[in-house]
């Protein structure tokens, strides 16, 4: 970073490490990673007296005081490349952790190609790069070593699938009295983890965190339940894309629909049937779902 480069935050600001390296971000830093099936990776040529200049990398810097790493990432993005956030779905996020310092990078899939634009004087160039080209241009370092691992993520899809009547009725709350409103209330948390995520250590998957697809089947008394207004939908700029959350009817059986919505995935998705009935839990996982417990998502919605 230059040294006239003007100091807008507290998180700009250099960390030292043991052995005298230094690394950019009182914060930590984040990076965003926007990924489009036809026009490949979106690059930033780094700027020659920036740190590790006239390299290429992923749009992205020093995190402010008490903003998390996807809203550094995003903002970043947006400073840097003019990267739209309407256009983006979360799919997973990378985390280097040396324990002083720490460097995330937010992996997204943009719904469409968009032209970015230069917006500050630390980039020579923004280029979509197809992504069997990264590796033919000069990295940065840190992009560098940790491209194989990312890319060998970009196109993994996960889902998952609520049985909604097995996990509402794993809690006597009242739930009998109103079912479709608490089909509802279910949503709505589910609305809340599609935003936050879930780690990657719960679905037994690499990488820190994963954005899934949320499907809840809801039956009988629940038909009907619609999503809470503002959820499920990317927010567009000025609020963090939330990934989607759809609801899904059982005019008949919930249980089919929840093995007929598995083998639809088969092959295009990691998908997690969620249900403690024992027997759709098999059912399930003989269709090729991995499966959880109503507890374990309860917990996960608990600690939100």
């Amino acid at each position: 970073m230059s040294p006239s480069y003007p100091v807008r935050d507290p998180g700009d600001a250099w960390v030292q490490g043991p052995d005298g390296s230094r690394f950019w971000g009182r914060f930590g830093a984040a990076g965003l990673l926007v990924h489009h099936p036809d026009a490949g990776i979106l690059l930033q040529h780094r700027v020659e007296w920036s740190h590790y200049g006239d390299t290429w990398g992923l749009p992205g810097g020093a995190r402010n005081e008490h903003e998390s790493a996807v809203r550094g990432a995003l903002r970043e993005a947006h400073e840097e490349a003019g990267v739209p956030e309407r256009l983006l779905r979360l799919r997973f996020m990378s985390v280097r952790d040396l324990g002083f310092w720490s460097y995330a990078t937010v992996v997204a899939l943009a719904s469409e190609r968009f032209e970015p634009r230069i917006g500050d004087p630390e980039s020579v160039a923004l280029r979509w790069v197809p992504e069997d080209a990264v590796v033919r241009l000069p990295l940065h370092p840190g992009f560098a070593a940790s491209w194989p691992a990312l890319r060998a993520e970009l196109y993994r899809r996960v889902v998952l699938v609520v049985d909604g009547a097995n996990v509402v009725g794993s809690r006597p709350d009242g739930w009998w009295r109103d079912r479709r409103g608490a089909a509802e209330r279910l949503a709505a948390r589910l609305a809340g983890l599609a935003e936050r995520g879930v780690p990657g250590v719960e679905l037994g998957l690499p990488q820190e965190r994963w954005w899934p697809e949320i499907v809840l089947v809801v039956e009988g008394a629940a038909v009907g339940a619609a999503m809470p207004a503002g959820t499920g939908e990317p927010a567009g700029e000025g609020g963090e894309p939330l990934p989607s959350v759809r609801i899904l009817p059982a005019e008949r059986d919930g249980d089919a629909a929840i093995v007929d919505a598995v083998g639809r995935l088969s092959g295009q998705a990691s998908t997690v049937v969620v249900t403690s009935d024992r027997e759709l839990q098999r059912r399930a996982g003989s269709a090729g779902a991995d499966v959880r417990g109503a507890g374990w998502l309860l917990g996960l919605l608990d600690a939100g």
